[in-house]
């Protein structure tokens, strides 16, 4: 039989367990339409639009773009800054993706169709709590 103190002790963790899950969803629970009414194409300007916004765990970046002209894919600093299409984390092709933002850290998307990426279609965003 375990002592009243242990049990007491896993009743305390279980609780500040729940306590900081429901802290992070609150915190989180946005969405954000990448680029606004434009969407995910090679003409809007992805830096000014996420300039000026917050990004939490919990929150969803919404990709809308045309399918056959377009991709979103996830890729690390290196190849962000260079536009290089592989290797890469993620590649998403449905034109309305969906990403719900799991972690805190920094994270890079670029087009990697044609010279999209080269000609700015590209996006880079900082996760808080």
């Amino acid at each position: 039989m375990l002592s009243r103190a242990y049990q007491y002790c896993n009743m305390i963790m279980l609780y500040l367990a729940l306590a900081a899950s429901l802290n992070v969803l609150e915190a989180g629970g946005a969405t954000h339409i990448v680029g606004g009414s434009d969407g995910w194409d090679s003409f809007s300007n992805s830096l000014n639009w996420s300039r000026e916004k917050e990004f939490h765990v919990g929150d969803v970046l919404v990709f809308n773009y045309k399918n056959d002209a377009h991709n979103v894919m996830q890729v690390n600093s290196t190849a962000y800054r260079k536009c290089i299409k592989n290797p890469y984390t993620r590649l998403f092709n449905s034109g309305h993706d969906s990403l719900v933002l799991s972690e805190v850290g920094k994270f890079w998307y670029i087009c990697a169709v044609a010279d999209h990426c080269e000609n700015g279609q590209k996006l880079a965003i900082k996760v808080v709590l």
